[in-house]
Order: structure tokens, then C-alpha cells, then sequence
């Protein structure tokens, strides 16, 4: 299962619109039979902040369909499946609140983001529950995986800036 770009068709009016953000009916294709077991929203006060690169291992893993309520972001996914042919490629896409797309993260990638704005709220839908002991993450300026963020960084959490560099070592996750 690779990265998707789920679009939406919304219904719209005078008085604005309505966006449909999940029905496991349209999405069963792509979730199969998981279910979404937990939904975040995500604020971020400053142009240029980076979140993440967070994943979890199994048995925990999970999918992930994301999507920008408010402002505009540089979304990214890192692929960490062991033996896969994009195995430590990032993909990223921009999400804002004027499109009607989310991005789908399947399990095995690592997912963060870089904000284009300031004020940016992000709505994510996730098929596990989070469990700290299955947590993982990888450092968003790891040169094994040089990502050429959009914007210089103006902030990152004390916690995504420890997190540790991947070395040769590092084969992936297996699913």
C-alpha cells in the first residue's frame, strides 16, 4: 500500500460548504477492516515549524489520513518499510485549508510536516490508538534522508530536535 491523495467532493451554497472528511464506506479500499480508532487536531502557532518524524512500531502501527483545517503545510512521509524500492524516500505534498484533499500515510511511514503559515491547524485520522511503548521517530534533518524543507526552520519541539540520526544499521520496520 503506497501514499494516496484522497480528494473530496464538497457540497456547496451560500452559506459556505460541507466537506465529508471520512466514511469508511469510500476509504474501505484503502483501509480495509481497520477502523479509525482515534482522531487529533494539531496547532501550530508558527510559520516554519516542523512536527515530526513519528511512526509506530508494531504491533501498533498504524495508517494515517491527515488534513489542514486551517492555513497552509508542507506534508511529509518518509517510507520505513523494510525491502521496499522507496525504502527511506520522502514523499511530500501541499495541504491547505482552500483544497479538498488529505493525504493518506499507510503504516510504515514516518510523517511530519513543515508549516507555510502561521496559525495552521491539522486534523488527523488514525486507525491505532497511540502507544508510548510502541512509539518511533526519526530526526526531520537526518542527512540519510535530506529533506529539503521549504522554508528555513523556525521551531521545532525539544523532543523531535533529540531524537536520534538513523544510522547503516537501521533496515527498516517490518509490517
Amino acid at each position: 500500500m503506497d501514499l494516496k491523495v484522497i480528494e473530496y467532493v464538497s457540497i456547496l451554497d451560500e452559506r459556505g460548504f460541507l466537506k465529508k472528511m471520512f466514511s469508511q464506506k469510500k476509504l474501505e479500499n484503502l483501509v480495509g477492516n481497520k477502523t479509525i480508532k482515534q482522531v487529533n487536531k494539531t496547532f501550530t502557532k508558527k510559520k516554519g515549524t516542523v512536527r515530526g518524524l513519528h511512526f509506530q512500531y508494531s504491533p501498533h502501527q498504524e495508517i494515517k489520513i491527515v488534513s489542514c483545517l486551517k492555513g497552509k503545510v508542507w506534508d511529509v512521509a518518509v517510507d520505513l518499510r523494510k525491502g521496499s524500492s522507496t525504502f527511506l524516500k520522502y514523499h511530500a505534498i501541499l495541504l491547505s485549508e482552500d483544497d479538498l484533499t488529505s493525504y493518506f500515510v499507510p503504516a510504515g511511514f514516518a510523517h511530519g510536516f513543515q508549516t507555510m503559515t502561521s496559525n495552521c491547524e491539522m486534523l488527523y485520522l488514525h486507525t491505532e490508538d497511540y502507544n508510548k511503548s510502541s512509539e518511533g521517530a526519526i530526526n526531520a534533518l537526518d542527512p540519510m534522508i535530506n529533506i529539503k524543507w521549504p522554508k528555513p526552520i523556525t521551531m521545532r519541539s525539544t523532543r523531535d530536535i533529540s531524537h536520534a540520526m538513523l544510522t547503516e544499521n537501521f533496515k527498516g520496520i517490518e509490517l
